[in-house]
């Protein structure tokens, strides 16, 4: 990694666990890290999760439209809401999946314990707000 791109590592590492949403991990499971520039020039974390998703079962789930969902509203007089920011980062991962989250960095090896992005999540997270 360039220079720039590791004092980002270092950073969102230290956001990342100031939230709660890493912790340090001894799993045998170790995802590469690598950065994508944004359009607006920002660096975003990106973990390659490739082999981890050969082994995920996938979920299927629809997407709804947009007049299906203002058609289920007729009629309705509570609504709840919910706070989207930090999407996946709300959801926590199952105890016994924790260790399969693990990424390594040249700073050390973390795991998450809430859900960061998988070939699954979409489908989940969408499922969850219905």
């Amino acid at each position: 990694m360039a220079p720039t791109e590791l004092k980002e590592l270092k950073d969102q590492l230290k956001d990342l666990q100031d939230k709660g949403f890493i912790r340090p991990s001894t799993s045998l499971w170790g995802a590469p890290v690598l950065f994508m520039k944004k359009k607006d020039g920002c660096l975003i974390m990106c973990i390659v999760y490739r082999q981890l998703n050969k082994f995920t079962i996938k979920n299927k789930y629809p997407i709804p439209r947009i007049d299906d969902m203002f058609n289920q509203l007729q009629g309705a007089s509570c609504f709840s809401k919910i706070n989207l920011r930090s999407d996946y980062h709300q959801l926590r991962v199952r105890d016994s999946d924790i260790p399969k989250t693990a990424f390594r960095t040249q700073y050390f090896h973390y795991e998450f314990v809430v859900v960061f992005w998988t070939n699954k999540c979409s489908c989940n997270f969408h499922g969850l707000n219905e």
